[in-house]
């Protein structure tokens, strides 16, 4: 469809429901059913349907206006979710911001790897409208669930079911986040291993690693990769240009980690341009446009984080790549599966947790 949405009419839809309700039977070891409830009963699509139905309704609405003035929102949101989802589950343990009374603590928001996550406003934002119209129901977890898959479709990406009916943590995870959050600079083997231990596959992987087709990195980030001599590893063209935008003088790049962080390099599709010449009507879409680019750079040798990169190391990973760089439509339907088992990823329900009246602070502080 040429507005870049699956629309529950379609015959995708129904098939991404059923994959999500498969995906939901793997990812569920924290689950903590209440007396007889089932989980089917609590973790469901539209979970909200009668306490609260108009909540997806206020999410939606309110992630347009955000998307429409700040075009990168989505990826902000991206990066949260993926953050909060790999460690623990989704459960918006990233988004505690106090110590919770115990002193010379480190929260797992401000855990190195989290430092420069953003976004916590927009999920606040909205956080503060649900509670005005449904105090107590709809948790942090979920709201950023929603707000990320409603961001994501704002920005032209695919649009998927979002099953619902999470509680928030009543902890965080500083020394989970610390050690298994994937590095920028990893190489292949690395980050193949982290996405395993929660059950993603090759594919799986190189599919969800496509969200770095939206938003901008830290030129801190690729330090390593631009500080590279000019030994062919990198097309001396892109290179140039990263140093160029990044403000680093060949003469100084051993020194200039601080500077690196400046400025920043955009992974946009008008950054895409910026790189490669290439023009993209996505660049004109709120979000800066939704699309296969991050592949089609890769197979050139243009990737901008080392991570990305590393994904031609690997033969399967690279026979995804290759695939989608050519059909877009595939990334599609893959990255939408793939972001539908993330955001199931380990949920907590029950008296595990928690909904948190804001989300920044259990109920307890």
């Amino acid at each position: 469809m040429s507005s870049g949405k699956i629309d529950v009419r379609s015959p995708a839809f129904p098939l991404l429901f059923l994959v999500a309700s498969i995906f939901i039977g793997a990812s569920l070891p924290r689950v903590s059913s209440q007396n007889s409830t089932s989980i089917e009963q609590i973790f469901q699509y539209d979970s909200y349907r009668e306490t609260c139905p108009d909540a997806e309704k206020i999410v939606w609405s309110k992630m347009a206006d955000i998307v429409s003035g700040n075009e990168n929102a989505t990826a902000q949101l991206l990066r949260l979710l993926f953050h909060d989802c790999f460690i623990q589950g989704c459960d918006a343990s990233v988004m505690l911001n106090d110590t919770m009374g115990m002193p010379n603590q480190t929260t797992e928001r401000h855990a190195d790897p989290n430092k420069t996550l953003k976004g916590f406003d927009f999920v606040e934002e909205i956080k503060e409208l649900v509670e005005s119209e449904c105090p107590g129901v709809v948790s942090c977890a979920d709201i950023l669930v929603l707000a990320t898959r409603d961001a994501i479709a704002l920005s032209g990406g695919p649009y998927y079911p979002a099953f619902t009916g999470r509680k928030d943590s009543t902890r965080y995870y500083t020394a989970e986040a610390t050690e298994e959050i994937p590095r920028p600079n990893s190489n292949i083997s690395e980050t193949l291993r982290l996405f395993a231990q929660r059950g993603f596959n090759e594919r799986e992987t190189v599919a969800l690693l496509g969200s770095h087709n939206i938003g901008r990195i830290n030129c801190g980030f690729i330090a390593s990769r631009i500080n590279m001599f000019d030994n062919g590893a990198i097309p001396l063209d892109f290179l140039r240009k990263m140093r160029t935008t990044c403000q680093v003088p060949t003469s100084s790049m051993r020194n200039s980690e601080n500077k690196l962080k400046v400025k920043r390099v955009y992974e946009t599709s008008r950054s895409m341009q910026y790189y490669e010449g290439l023009s993209s009507s996505s660049g004109q879409l709120p979000g800066g446009g939704f699309g296969n680019h991050y592949y089609q750079a890769l197979l050139k040798g243009k990737g901008i984080l080392t991570a990305d990169q590393e994904l031609m190391a690997n033969e399967q990973t690279a026979k995804a790549v290759f695939e989608y760089a050519e059909d877009a439509d595939k990334f599609r339907f893959d990255f939408a599966g793939a972001m539908m088992k993330l955001s199931n990823l380990n949920v907590l329900v029950g008296p595990a947790g928690e909904v948190r009246r804001i989300c920044s602070s259990v109920n307890s502080s």
